[in-house]
């Protein structure tokens, strides 16, 4: 069995500290300004979603759909898990070349740029 490199090191973010996981802290990690990347989970209801992607597009966060719900919360030690805010720029960055090599669908919505 291959192993996930995108889910393993959501696994080391979240032991360092640096993963809120689920919608509310994940919200509140966005408009605070403390998300760099944020995912959601391909099973997300499309509000979800909606909600998510709209948001990261004003607040410019990218944001990612990849993983069930089960991957995402196994990965940050939960049960369920349908978003998940990244809130280092490091792990952002890396997990964005990932994302990107895993062909997950996202990114920068609307020209949105971290630096």
């Amino acid at each position: 069995m291959k192993r996930d490199s995108v889910l393993s090191l959501v696994g080391i973010a979240t032991k360092a500290g640096r993963i809120a996981s689920g919608e509310f802290l994940s919200e509140n990690a966005v408009k605070s300004g403390k998300a760099s990347l944020v995912i959601i989970s391909r099973e997300a209801s499309g509000n979800t979603e909606k909600k998510f992607r709209n948001m990261c597009s004003f607040y410019q966060v990218p944001a990612y759909s990849y993983g069930t719900r089960e991957e995402l919360g196994a990965a940050s030690g939960n049960e369920y898990r349908a978003v998940l805010a990244v809130l280092d720029t490091g792990f952002a960055d890396a997990l964005v070349k990932k994302l990107d090599a895993a062909g997950a669908k996202g990114g920068y919505e609307n020209g949105g740029d971290r630096e």
